[in-house]
Protein backbone atom coordinates (compact mmCIF):
# COMPACT_ATOMS: atom_id res chain seq x y z
CA UNK A 1 0.00 0.00 0.00
CA UNK A 2 1.23 3.13 -1.31
CA UNK A 3 0.52 6.66 0.30
CA UNK A 4 0.09 9.20 -2.10
CA UNK A 5 0.26 13.15 -1.03
CA UNK A 6 -1.67 14.98 -3.11
CA UNK A 7 -0.32 18.28 -4.93
CA UNK A 8 -0.33 21.32 -2.82
CA UNK A 9 -0.28 19.30 0.40
CA UNK A 10 3.40 19.76 2.62
CA UNK A 11 5.27 16.81 3.34
CA UNK A 12 4.98 14.88 6.33
CA UNK A 13 7.92 15.24 8.67
CA UNK A 14 8.81 12.30 10.45
CA UNK A 15 11.57 13.40 13.58
CA UNK A 16 13.32 11.33 15.37
CA UNK A 17 14.75 12.18 19.07
CA UNK A 18 17.69 10.17 19.37
CA UNK A 19 21.73 10.15 20.86
CA UNK A 20 24.71 8.76 19.19
CA UNK A 21 25.43 4.66 20.25
CA UNK A 22 21.50 3.98 20.86
CA UNK A 23 20.87 0.58 19.61
CA UNK A 24 17.03 1.11 19.30
CA UNK A 25 17.94 4.51 17.77
CA UNK A 26 19.74 3.38 15.12
CA UNK A 27 17.31 0.42 14.79
CA UNK A 28 14.16 3.03 14.33
CA UNK A 29 16.11 5.73 12.14
CA UNK A 30 17.25 1.91 9.77
CA UNK A 31 13.51 1.27 10.07
CA UNK A 32 12.30 4.44 8.89
CA UNK A 33 14.65 5.35 6.27
CA UNK A 34 13.08 1.69 4.50
CA UNK A 35 9.67 2.85 4.68
CA UNK A 36 10.44 6.76 3.40
CA UNK A 37 10.15 5.88 -0.39
CA UNK A 38 7.10 3.83 0.00
CA UNK A 39 5.50 6.46 2.73
CA UNK A 40 6.80 9.93 1.40
CA UNK A 41 7.99 11.57 4.55
CA UNK A 42 10.70 13.66 5.82
CA UNK A 43 12.93 12.57 7.86
CA UNK A 44 14.88 13.85 10.82
CA UNK A 45 17.31 13.10 13.51
CA UNK A 46 17.85 15.57 16.55
CA UNK A 47 20.18 14.14 18.96
CA UNK A 48 19.26 15.26 22.05
CA UNK A 49 22.74 15.56 23.91
CA UNK A 50 23.26 18.68 21.61
CA UNK A 51 20.15 20.66 23.46
CA UNK A 52 19.82 20.06 27.60
CA UNK A 53 16.13 20.89 26.85
CA UNK A 54 15.39 18.11 24.55
CA UNK A 55 17.95 16.09 26.97
CA UNK A 56 15.81 16.03 30.06
CA UNK A 57 12.13 16.06 27.98
CA UNK A 58 13.83 13.06 26.29
CA UNK A 59 16.61 11.04 27.37
CA UNK A 60 15.01 8.58 29.34
CA UNK A 61 12.74 7.39 26.23
CA UNK A 62 14.19 7.33 23.09
CA UNK A 63 14.20 6.74 20.43
CA UNK A 64 10.93 9.21 20.43
CA UNK A 65 9.09 9.58 17.06
CA UNK A 66 6.89 12.43 16.13
CA UNK A 67 4.64 13.25 12.97
CA UNK A 68 4.40 16.83 12.48
CA UNK A 69 5.23 17.77 15.85
CA UNK A 70 3.18 14.90 17.38
CA UNK A 71 4.07 12.14 19.28
CA UNK A 72 3.53 8.44 17.94
CA UNK A 73 5.94 6.37 19.46
CA UNK A 74 8.66 5.75 21.68
CA UNK A 75 11.58 3.45 21.65
CA UNK A 76 10.20 0.87 18.83
CA UNK A 77 8.56 2.47 15.34
CA UNK A 78 5.10 1.49 15.11
CA UNK A 79 4.44 0.87 11.53
CA UNK A 80 0.81 0.29 12.03
CA UNK A 81 0.21 3.47 13.23
CA UNK A 82 2.94 5.63 11.76
CA UNK A 83 1.04 4.31 8.41
CA UNK A 84 -2.69 4.89 9.89
CA UNK A 85 -1.77 8.14 10.45
CA UNK A 86 0.44 9.41 7.54
CA UNK A 87 -2.79 8.13 5.18
CA UNK A 88 -4.97 10.16 7.48
CA UNK A 89 -3.44 13.12 6.26
CA UNK A 90 -3.97 12.88 3.23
Amino acid sequence: MRTEIRAGAHEAVITVYSTPDCHLCADALDHLRALRAELQFELRERDITRDEELHRAYFERIPVVMLDGEELCEYFVNEQTLRERLESRT
